[in-house]
């Protein structure tokens, strides 16, 4: 059916508001889930009937649940409320004054760190690198173009016979256990700058972060993270460190760690030896003040919402011709390695993340006592419609939210919107939506600007 027609066709349907009010409550999600039941809400102690809902009642007889992806390629509006989340979550615990976190969290030792992966061989870059002399297949050494920011070539290995694909992959597959070493050497190192034993340490200061993966032009993953010190105190949620605990001793203790952590790989079907893994000898590390500084310095809002931005990205958000070309042979490698290795080798994994490039962590992390939790923020917007109901069938004045029981009975009946009209409807009204939340946030932090001011 042709597109038009199937837009004007739901447009002039008597059950239009029906249906858009169903859309809004996926938040017009692009490829939402189908279910056919009924669920009921009752008083906990009483029994009585507060709400009854039944797909049967509903434009095709059908209702509709957000289908939760966070890539803004699969679904523009779950990524959106993912990467919103992922916000506050960062917020919490880089300026607090929200979600439960106090606002004195932003006085601690806090800082935005950056590492990334080692190099793998020359690729084409911004700029101009001379290096002097070809390399065994006949090409220069390095990069001697002059790229746009956008030109397709910015990634791509200057010699594919030189670059080391199956480094690379090996490198991205073990990289979470290198980030997960560095937690542990981290805190031994900040034991060993605070002149302590780590036993010692441990009782006056924890260490908490926030972590994002990001893929480089080139498909290889780094991580951003927030870094922050607090102190110890089982009846205060976030105490502060000791007046001696300061964010020269973290930013000391982040470099010798980052320096130092290693990592013997496991052998990649075909190589006669073992890798040693390090991280690349690009690292930054900047501390982070509260609020919008005025000599340029990193804000707790800045480190946010950079933060939020890439937890949404995957590894199509890097394409482009040229890109491409190089992303599908390293997918091709991380396949090929997993058929090559033993069935008892780990590497055998690697067939089912290849599509990632052979990176098989999650793309945001935590420490347990960093802020809240993402699970936590979603119970809060369920707990707000429950609250919602309630008021609408009267029962806010002498009923809790807290007592009332849902009670479903739901099966599955397919995926996305039933016409090709009703996701471009859907579509729209996300955009639109999206639009207004975003300028209506900028409005707001704008505002807190000139207030701060």
């Amino acid at each position: 059916m042709n597109l038009g027609v199937s837009v004007a066709r739901r447009l002039r349907s008597p059950e239009f508001d029906q249906w858009l009010q169903g859309a809004y409550r996926t938040g017009y999600c692009s490829n939402p889930v189908r279910l056919s039941g009924e669920s009921i809400t009752l008083a906990g102690k009483s029994g009585e009937v507060l709400a009854q809902f039944s797909s049967a009642a509903q434009p095709d007889g059908l209702t509709y649940v957000r289908c939760g992806n966070r890539r803004a390629r699969r679904c523009a509006s779950c990524s959106h409320e993912y990467k919103g989340d992922t916000w506050h979550m960062i917020m919490a615990g880089a300026a607090g004054g929200m979600k439960g976190v106090p606002e004195t969290i932003s006085a601690h030792p806090m800082v935005f760190l950056t590492l990334t992966a080692p190099s793998f061989g020359a690729v084409h870059t911004l700029g101009r690198t001379r290096r002097s002399g070809v390399c065994a297949h006949g090409k220069v050494r390095a990069c001697e173009c002059d790229h746009a920011a956008d030109d397709p070539m910015l990634g791509e290995p200057v010699c594919v016979d030189c670059y080391d694909y199956a480094g690379h992959i090996a490198w991205q597959f073990h990289a979470p256990e290198l980030w997960r070493r560095f937690t542990i050497l981290l805190r031994r190192r900040l034991a060993r700058e605070l002149g302590m034993t780590n036993r010692a340490a441990s009782e006056i200061v924890r260490l908490q972060f926030a972590k994002v993966a990001e893929f480089q032009r080139r498909g290889a993953v780094h991580f951003h993270a927030i870094v922050r010190l607090d102190g110890v105190d089982d009846l205060e949620p976030f105490p502060a460190p000791p007046l001696g605990v300061t964010e020269s001793v973290l930013v000391k203790a982040i470099r010798g760690a980052a320096r130092d952590v290693v990592l013997t790989a496991l052998r990649v079907p075909g190589e006669a030896e073992e890798r040693v893994l390090r991280w690349g000898t690009q690292m930054d590390v900047q501390a982070i003040v509260q609020r919008e500084g005025l000599d340029g310095s990193l804000s707790d809002r800045a480190v946010a919402a950079y933060i939020a931005k890439y937890a949404t990205k995957a590894t199509e958000d890097i394409g482009g011709t040229g890109r491409r070309v190089h992303l599908d042979r390293l997918k091709a490698v991380a396949s090929q390695i997993a058929e090559g290795a033993d069935s008892e080798s780990a590497y055998v994994l690697l067939g089912k993340w290849a599509h990632m490039l052979g990176f098989r962590g999650h793309f945001s992390t935590k420490s347990r006592r960093y802020s809240v939790t993402l699970g936590s923020l979603r119970g809060a917007r369920r707990q707000w419609r429950l609250e919602r109901l309630l008021e609408r069938a009267g029962a806010e004045d002498h009923l809790h939210s807290e007592e009332a029981r849902v009670i479903g009975s739901w099966s599955f009946a397919g995926m996305g919107w039933r016409s090709d009209g009703d996701r471009a409807l859907a579509l729209e009204a996300s955009r639109a939506v999206r639009d207004w939340r975003d300028n209506r946030r900028e409005r707001l932090i704008q505002r807190e600007g000139n207030e701060d001011a």
